[in-house]
């Protein structure tokens, strides 16, 4: 692929939730709201790029057995700074995200990125697999949280993460008698993630039909 192929890979092609189906137990469980969305979503994004540019940075002197701790503890060091500098300065965020942040560490499109793409690419491709996978997560769980918070409360919301006392906007699209409580729950998590999932699975298969077709008239 070329840089552009690869950066938008995370997006439909190759998206890390509803392609891949990883980092769905944190997917599932924070995107109650967009400002949950928002929060995993940057500390997501820059936990990939970092973590991309450091592998790739020691890859060539990583001996081949122990690759694996190290890219683990190199991505375990960085949750924790951004877990630390989450709970100092977005306390708030930190509450509502709870055991997610720490979980950061296991997400298996972090490691995952770095196994299959860090290790093998130089710094600058790295860095940028990182931002694009990172976005298509991050724009992944923004589409469900906004879908559940609407569906669930009728409302649009955004409050400041470094000061929960302001909102920066606020406003109703659902009257409150037609909202569904229960897509605050899990069970609300699954149908809104089955359904996105399955559009955009029926959206590639149509656009390989499509190109088999044109490939098919070409001949």
């Amino acid at each position: 692929m070329n840089r552009k192929e690869n950066f938008t890979a995370g997006f439909i092609r190759e998206n890390p939730v509803f392609s891949l189906y990883l980092g769905l137990c944190s997917t599932l469980a924070i995107t109650t709201s967009l400002n949950n969305a928002i929060g995993m979503g940057v500390a997501v994004i820059i936990v990939l790029i970092m973590s991309n540019v450091i592998i790739s940075l020691v890859r060539n002197i990583t001996p081949n057995e122990i690759r694996i701790p190290v890219y683990i503890v190199i991505i375990a060091t960085l949750v924790k700074v951004i877990q630390m500098l989450i709970k100092a300065y977005a306390p708030s965020l930190d509450s509502a995200l709870g055991v997610f942040i720490p979980l950061i560490v296991v997400n298996c499109i972090i490691l995952g990125r770095a196994e299959a793409f860090a290790s093998k690419n130089g710094v600058f491709d790295s860095a940028l697999d990182g931002l694009g996978m990172g976005l298509g997560y991050t724009a992944s769980i923004i589409l469900m949280s906004l879908i559940r918070q609407v569906i669930a409360t009728g409302v649009i919301s955004f409050n400041n993460p470094f000061d929960a006392a302001q909102t920066f906007f606020s406003f109703r699209i659902i009257p409150e008698d037609f909202t569904i409580s229960m897509f605050t729950q899990p069970f609300g998590a699954f149908v809104t993630f089955a359904c996105l999932a399955a559009g955009l699975s029926a959206y590639k298969t149509h656009k390989e039909n499509k190109a088999k077709q044109l490939e098919k008239e070409a001949k």
